[in-house]
């Protein structure tokens, strides 16, 4: 009750913050939040020209390539973007932490949260990408009811941004070099997840190989969002139980670590 009423007492400020990191994201920029719609149309274009040949070819069970490349291409980004930006929201806070109390899991809280909106409205670029090939293509994605089903796999996004959102911000304060690190481990989390790909295409042959992509919670929240969209069926209650039990542990290790060390934060920053 004690933290719940903390939390309450600063629901303003955690507002006015995750507000300030929306329109900082496109200060300056003349197009502004319209760069939330433009960017993953662009690169959704740009990676199915590039790999639409190659694993989106017909006699594919993907029902519809450029809408399957994009949703994994949002789960993937908004995880990306969203870990990045609480690990370093520490140190970007350094001076007001420095001279007024906040609650310091309002900053890694707030920047996963500003990234969440951005993730949301990026969505309507699916919903035309949808629309579109509904209508006008010859392999329409499935639309049924289980389409109403796809929050459930943002939320366990959202709970597994935050998690590792503030395991890395801890870190970060006192290792400097988790920001480069992270950076290599997302690029190679990118190839790893089966973003523009589907594993049995790979053709491995080695299965402990096999197990480490499907160990990737990503991949599960991944299947689980294209079985509502696209698929139009119910996803793997496998996919959900370990996405969301990875998702809660994540958290609840992030959450002890932030709070076990975030009295020494001002020694560092």
């Amino acid at each position: 009750m004690k933290y719940i009423k903390n939390f309450y007492k600063y629901r303003f400020l955690l507002y006015e913050i995750v507000r300030k990191n929306i329109k900082l994201q496109y200060r300056d920029s003349v197009l502004g939040m319209f760069w939330t719609f433009l960017q993953p149309l662009m690169t959704t274009i740009i990676l199915v020209i590039i790999f639409g040949n190659v694993f989106g070819r017909k006699g594919t069970d993907i029902v519809n390539y450029p809408i399957y490349l994009l949703c994994g291409r949002l789960i993937y980004e908004f995880y990306s973007q969203s870990t990045k930006r609480a690990m370093r929201s520490i140190r970007n806070s350094a001076s007001v932490i420095k001279k007024v109390y906040v609650p310091k899991y309002i900053y890694p809280l707030s920047n996963v949260i500003a990234n969440f909106i951005t993730f949301v409205i990026s969505l309507s670029v699916l919903a035309c990408f949808i629309i579109y090939f509904y209508f006008f293509s010859a392999e329409p994605p499935h639309l049924t009811g289980y389409f109403f089903l796809f929050p459930i796999p943002i939320i366990v996004l959202l709970i597994l941004s935050l998690g590792v959102g503030m395991i890395l911000s801890t870190l970060e304060v006192f290792f400097k070099d988790i920001e480069y690190l992270y950076e290599v481990f997302c690029m190679l989390l990118f190839y790893l997840t089966p973003i523009f790909y589907q594993i049995k295409q790979l053709k491995i042959q080695t299965p402990i190989f096999n197990y480490i992509l499907k160990a990737n919670p990503l991949y599960s929240i991944a299947e689980m969002f294209r079985c509502c969209v696209l698929y139009g069926r119910m996803f793997d209650i496998y996919h959900l139980l370990y996405s969301l039990g990875f998702s809660i542990l994540m958290l609840l290790i992030g959450v002890f670590v932030f709070y076990k060390k975030q009295d020494k934060f001002i020694l560092h920053i």
